[in-house]
């Protein structure tokens, strides 16, 4: 059953135009705050600090009648609130308290901070502003690891609390309870979940700590048959429910002290939980349940051990290190583990009783458990950048890549467009650069040019905040761009300048550009760089000591990268590319004669398979049979190289002119009859 927020008014009800809220863009807030702007002449006053009027200003858009509320700049944890011209404030009718902290995962000096003194400080501004009533929202958190029945009335039963947040939370209660001047109503909401109508979540939080364990156990077939101890019970309502149960609450006659517990009608088991989402994300289910015996003694055996964990946690223990290490990877903060097990049990009859007949029912888990897993899965799960629900592993994913203009980056961008790609095009050239997007977009694809000299290191960084400001984040780079320079080393020894421009290019660019993609691929837990590489890394032609050292630190640095981000989600894979027919070839056309090469369309096909499936290196097999020949045969490979690719062929650098006349036969015959002479 859905919450119904356009009521009737109780006959009960006293209207109270004067509202003063605290933690009115919070998750609850922004939700309560325009019902209370349903009511006739309601005037709000919502506590804001001075960074956050912004995001009340955005809220108001989206409430009726805004201009009834007005923002009140000061801060929970200062005194007074930290409100300049307290005094000229209206008296309140109702002064709401919901700012808090609601984070069990949380140091105790924020809970502290957040939650204690934050609501000694609202009691002080409610007495001096002579507030007839104060609304003070707790949580079911002040049971702390009660076992039993907890009804609306108790609240000190000798309970222990098993973090700073229960503690705090309870803290806060019990100022509220003993101040005795400001008239006052509590509410403790249970486990708040997202809109039960459109599953709208802002964080991370409560059994939503679960879902990726969910998303995981979704690939194991779903009519898998579990069986697991019943242990735990728990109390989860959705916002939508305990901000209109609030409204209505608060505009009924009732006694100071007054105490409801906004709660699910029935205590949840954790089986129950677990079955409801587990069926909205398509995993197994727990189809039969341990007997007793055995649930009471696994309850006992979790909660023993959650309990070791908190105090070794608080330690700093090498063993509570590793545990926690392994509990915060799978998504369970240790600090949740004695919530998940508790055994309290939540009694809801007298709240239930006041709220009959306003339509305002606390749904069924069941009924919209899909619903708040479908927005998760869509928004907040950690790795929705990773998972895509169509099969092309290129479809929506936003593709950055250098050299874009001409040659293997042009071709790339064309087939990486048709297959759905979002493309980021980067080349120094920028007429070029256009005339590709316009191409792109006409063939009904998605590109956007971004000109940049990627040897200006400066001009690296504003390419990487722009388009991290426009994109948000690149989740393929394929560092394409690239120098080649043909000399050999004798004709090298005067130009150290060949290897800095080569390096440049090459290899601090291209790791300039990653490092700065790097940060927002980590947040979100995916990314693929795709280095551009050479065959020649395998084959070691002479002539290219500029060239190829620059690609092989390239490569390695990939290659290590990959190795520590891989937990993080973020790959390496290297393009070994061997010889292809581009502009970059044309100098060193005069000794590539005969030699196959590719086309850039060939060649692009190499980087379409890197960006689909990864892996450490993608080549072709003539690469693997030169790898091979080295590991096999080195020396004979060495000698037939320098016979072969130095002896064998022309030098192409512009100040070697009077080699250009080569005859390989010559050159040979000479070296062989020079290395012969020096042997003996």
């Amino acid at each position: 059953m859905l919450v119904l927020i356009g009521y009737e008014a109780a006959p009960t009800e006293v209207a109270m135009p004067n509202y003063f809220v605290t933690g009115g863009t919070g998750f609850i807030g922004r939700r309560l705050i325009p019902l209370l702007l349903q009511r006739t002449d309601a005037h709000v006053h919502v506590l804001v600090r001075a960074q956050s009027v912004q995001r009340l200003n955005e809220l108001k858009t989206q409430w009726p009648d805004s201009s009834r509320v007005t923002p009140v700049i000061g801060d929970l944890s200062s005194d007074a609130l930290g409100i300049a011209d307290a005094q000229k404030l209206p008296a309140y009718d109702h002064v709401f308290h919901l700012g808090a902290l609601y984070d069990v995962t949380a140091s105790a000096d924020e809970n502290h901070t957040a939650n204690a003194v934050g609501t000694s400080n609202v009691i002080g501004f409610a007495e001096h502003n002579g507030a007839k009533l104060l609304h003070h929202v707790s949580s079911i958190a002040v049971a702390g690891n009660y076992r039993g029945p907890f009804r609306e009335s108790d609240f000190d039963l000798g309970q222990d609390f098993p973090s700073p947040y229960h503690a705090t939370k309870y803290e806060a209660e019990r100022l509220v309870r003993e101040q005795g001047k400001v008239p006052y109503r509590v509410y403790r909401p249970g486990a708040v979940v997202g809109d039960s109508r459109t599953g709208e979540m802002d964080k991370i939080d409560g059994p939503y700590y679960l879902f990726p364990i969910f998303s995981r156990l979704a690939h194991f077939p779903s009519q898998l048959p579990i069986a697991a101890p019943r242990v735990g019970v728990t109390s989860i309502v959705p916002v939508d429910y305990v901000a209109a149960a609030i409204d209505h609450l608060a505009h009924m006659d009732a006694p100071s002290g007054a105490t409801y517990h906004l709660g699910a009608p029935k205590p949840q088991s954790t089986t129950e939980v677990y079955n409801a989402f587990a069926k909205a994300a398509g995993a197994p289910r727990i189809r039969a349940n341990a007997p007793r015996a055995v649930s009471r003694a696994a309850t006992r055996i979790l909660q023993d051990s959650s309990k070791r964990l908190a105090r070794a946690s608080h330690k700093n223990s090498r063993t509570s290190g590793a545990t926690t290490a392994v509990l915060t990877e799978i998504g369970l903060p240790p600090d949740l583990l004695p919530i998940l097990f508790g055994e309290v049990r939540f009694d809801t009859t007298a709240t239930q009783q006041h709220l009959s007949g306003s339509g305002i029912v606390a749904p069924e888990l069941r009924t919209y458990a899909d619903i708040l897993y479908r927005y998760w899965a869509t928004n907040l799960d950690p790795d929705r950048a990773r998972k895509r629900s169509h099969r092309d592993p290129l479809k929506g994913r936003t593709v950055l890549i250098t050299g874009a203009s001409s040659g293997i980056g042009r071709a790339t961008a064309f087939r990486a467009a048709r297959r759905g790609a979002r493309l980021i095009l980067v080349a120094r050239r920028a007429e070029e650069l256009s005339e590709l997007c316009r191409e792109i977009v006409a063939a009904g694809g998605e590109a956007t040019a971004y000109p940049c000299d990627l040897t200006d290191s400066d001009a690296i960084d504003d390419l990487a905040k722009q388009v991290l400001h426009d994109f948000g984040a690149v989740d393929v780079l394929v560092n394409n761009a690239g120098r080649s320079i043909r000399r050999s080393v004798q004709l090298s020894t005067d130009r150290f300048h060949d290897y800095e421009r080569t390096m440049a290019l090459n290899y601090f660019a291209a790791v300039r550009l990653t490092l700065a993609l790097l940060p927002a691929m980590i947040s979100q837990r995916y990314g693929r760089v795709i280095n551009v590489s050479t065959q020649g890394l395998q084959g070691h032609p002479p002539r290219y000591s500029a060239y190829l050292a620059s690609k092989a630190a390239l490569e390695e640095f990939g290659r290590i990268a990959g190795r520590d981000l891989l937990a993080d989600g973020v790959t390496f894979t290297s393009v070994r590319m061997p010889l292809v027919g581009t502009e970059m070839i044309a100098p060193s056309e005069a000794a590539n004669r005969g030699i196959p090469r590719l086309a850039p369309e060939q060649a692009a096909s190499l980087v379409i398979r890197a960006l689909e499936k990864g892996g450490d290196t993608v080549g072709v097999p003539a690469g693997s049979v030169l790898h091979a020949a080295q590991a096999i045969a080195p020396r004979t490979s060495l000698v037939l190289s320098h016979l072969g690719s130095f002896q064998g062929t022309p030098e192409t650098a512009p100040e070697a002119r009077e080699l250009r006349r080569h005859d390989p036969l010559a050159a040979v015959a000479g070296t062989v009859t020079r290395m012969l002479w020096r042997a003996l």
